[in-house]
């Protein structure tokens, strides 16, 4: 959206478009009413990036007609929470866009978006954390991050993070997905000197209630350097994580 505005006013500049149908062309701007949604196409101007479509809720039909929508203003197009039976039912309607099935995600890059400055490392305690972990590394790489992925290091057994020490030390950003008791980033954390962003998943047993247990462990994380994103929200973690990553 940001380079259709910089395309559209380079023209009136140059004279090869009159101001009234650049007016005509930005009739759309700030943002598209598809009654059902309202596109926020002014959002990459304001925040850098576009508007990411949360996908759980909407029909096929919904997604296929705001992806669209974006992808037809020259925008990248990321959809979180999407199930495969779902997926198989959008795909006819966004062609070129891929599938991540661990991350549940959408994805179609059409511009190259600036570089982050660094690495953002993403770790899970566990095997059953991934999917949220895979949300958070897809994220950060749409949205132009170089990203690396340690899973399965949790504290059940700490000498498969101590193993990890080299690489961590190469981290500018980390986020740290854990379930159970969510021990994981105050142990990163007291180890590193970069921010971690600790995000609890729903994964435990009984008295982990639902993640209640590990969000209410990060809060209290001795280490400073921590923040917590809510229950599951990979894609939370990893925007926070590509803003540090590009200052």
């Amino acid at each position: 959206m940001k380079k259709r505005l910089e395309g559209i006013l380079e023209k009136v500049r140059d004279g090869k478009l009159t101001p009234a149908k650049a007016l005509e062309l930005l009739g759309d701007f700030p943002y598209c009413d598809l009654d059902f949604a309202k596109v926020d196409h002014h959002r990459e101007v304001a925040k850098g990036t576009p508007e990411i479509v949360f996908g759980l809720g909407k029909t096929p039909a919904q997604i296929g007609r705001i992806g669209r929508e974006i992808l037809g203003k020259g925008s990248n197009l990321l959809v979180t929470r999407v199930e495969r039976a779902v997926w198989s039912k959008v795909r006819s309607r966004l062609p070129g866009a891929v599938y991540n099935e661990a991350a549940r995600t959408i994805i179609r890059v059409q511009t190259k978006p600036p570089a982050g400055a660094g690495t953002i490392f993403v770790l899970t305690a566990g095997t059953s954390d991934i999917p949220v972990a895979e949300e958070a590394a897809v994220t950060a790489e749409v949205l132009g991050n170089a990203t690396e992925r340690i899973y399965d290091v949790g504290v059940a057994g700490l000498h498969r993070l101590l193993g990890q020490y080299k690489r961590l030390r190469r981290a500018r950003v980390i986020i740290a997905v854990a379930g159970m008791e969510g021990a994981l980033p105050s142990v990163v954390a007291g180890l590193v000197k970069v921010p971690v962003i600790a995000v609890p998943t729903s994964v435990g047993y009984g008295a982990s209630f639902h993640g209640v247990a590990a969000l209410l462990a990060m809060l209290n994380a001795c280490p400073g350097g921590v923040s917590v994103v809510n229950i599951d929200n990979g894609f939370g973690a990893a925007f926070l994580a590509s803003q540090i990553n590009h200052l």
